[in-house]
């Protein structure tokens, strides 16, 4: 799957780096990843108004592990965790697959 980027520099640099690459491409979307869950996270907390310290407490576990959370280079996420803090801001976690591409959808003619 080759990525595309609105961004021509952004698409440059992917082309540049990850290219055609599996493994590349693999650890480019798992790091993706990595990087949304730990914005989500951050985004949930400082728009409830809570620091790390506050929303661990919520949690039952310590400012450390939310910090830990909250680190985009942190490869740790677990789904249960992110429910648990997902519920103590009162949010429900959704998770989704999408198409590894999009493709427009075939017309069917009937023929007459």
């Amino acid at each position: 799957m080759t990525r595309r980027f609105q961004s021509r520099a952004l698409q440059r640099v992917y082309d540049e780096v990850v290219g055609q690459d599996a493994q590349r491409q693999e650890a480019f979307e798992q790091e993706l990843v990595n990087v949304e869950a730990a914005q989500l996270l951050y985004d949930m907390r400082t728009k409830a108004g809570l620091s790390q310290r506050e929303l661990a407490t919520r949690v039952g576990t310590t400012a450390s592990v939310i910090c830990r959370m909250e680190d985009a280079e942190y490869q740790g996420h677990s789904l249960g965790m992110l429910r648990r803090i997902a519920a103590a801001l009162e949010r429900r976690l959704e998770l989704r697959a999408v198409p590894l591409r999009s493709r427009r959808p075939v017309r069917k003619t009937r023929g007459r």
